[in-house]
């Protein structure tokens, strides 16, 4: 799918391209592109429009080039469609002095927001690089509240592992505790992936504008990027702090887990324990032996079914009395 936007003013309006042609765009998003549609693209710019196994290769020279005077530059961007899904998925950025173009094959929500505030607000969006910036500024922004919902559900998930009275039956499970650390762990390690590339991404926009032959933004753009880096290197630091509690809220539920186990081991074993005088003492009046006074008794029985009682209370004290129980 193609979706083209240009300068109305100081706003960006989406382009209708059965009036409009792709010339006149200032970002071009190519969403899934069929081969049709990558062919449009080329012969109206008349540059490569990358396939998705060259976005999908990890080298740093595979992900930023200059080709044909235009630079590529390739990260991996998240994409969270609810609560539950998150996906991640290489978006390149193709950039020309007077237009940008995107190419994914996933649907990143930071895109539509972009386009959405770009056209509801006035900016200054006359070029390439002012188009790129403003993404990545908007991709940043989109992480970092990933980042702050995901810290929230850390700190609920942590008061569920430690609270006093913890769930059972009525409540929550440790089973659903665990998959809700790993789900934590995904969603962390996918933003780390994707704050990693766009912060060599950054880090070589603001190396490349210290030399005049290679240089990309324009000095009004220089302190917005020195920005950008500065708060992706803050996201990092956060993804970090999160990855650390998540791993110790796993080894923390683990640890419940095996108390847990220890108590019902240990309820058995108690019981057993408790048990055991009782079952000798019917074990041995269940003997077949001629001479055993005790089976010519009027009070034999009962008396036998008191000694079983007093066998198990008094293992059953002792064990409360050193607070075993």
């Amino acid at each position: 799918m193609i979706t083209a936007f240009r300068p109305n003013g100081n706003r960006l309006r989406r382009l209708d391209l059965t009036r409009d042609h792709l010339r006149d765009a200032l970002w071009i998003d190519l969403e899934a592109p069929t081969v049709a549609e990558e062919d449009a693209v080329e012969a109206a710019l008349g540059l490569g429009v990358p396939t998705r196994e060259d976005m999908q290769e990890i080298e740093v020279s595979s992900r930023i080039y200059r080709e044909d005077g235009a630079l590529y530059l390739t990260a991996q961007i998240v994409a969270s469609h609810d609560a539950r899904e998150t996906e991640i998925g290489p978006v390149t950025f193709v950039v020309l002095p007077d237009r940008l173009v995107t190419v994914h094959y996933h649907h990143p929500g930071s895109f539509t927001h972009f386009a959405e505030w770009a056209a509801r607000h006035d900016t200054q969006l006359k070029c390439g690089p002012d188009a790129l910036l403003g993404l990545l500024e908007s991709v940043v922004d989109r992480l970092a509240d990933i980042l702050e919902g995901e810290a929230r559900k850390l700190d609920a998930l942590s008061k569920a592992v430690f609270a006093a009275h913890r769930p059972s039956g009525k409540g929550e499970t440790l089973p659903v505790v665990l998959q809700r650390i790993g789900r934590a762990e995904d969603l962390n390690g996918k933003a780390s992936e994707s704050l990693v590339t766009l912060q060599r991404l950054v880090g070589y926009l603001n190396v490349t504008s210290e030399h005049p032959d290679l240089h990309v933004l324009t000095e009004a753009d220089r302190p917005l990027a020195r920005t950008l880096a500065q708060d992706i290197k803050s996201l990092r630091d956060v993804a970090v702090t999160q990855s650390d509690k998540i791993r110790f809220l796993l080894d923390a539920t683990l640890g419940v887990i095996n108390i847990r186990q220890s108590d019902i081991i240990k309820v058995f074993s108690v019981v057993a324990f408790v048990f055991l005088p009782p079952t000798l003492i019917a074990s041995i009046y269940g003997m077949n032996f001629v001479h055993m006074p005790e089976l010519t008794w009027a009070w034999g029985y009962p008396m036998a079914i008191g000694l079983m009682v007093l066998s198990a209370l008094v293992p059953y004290g002792i064990f409360r009395w050193k607070k075993w129980l």
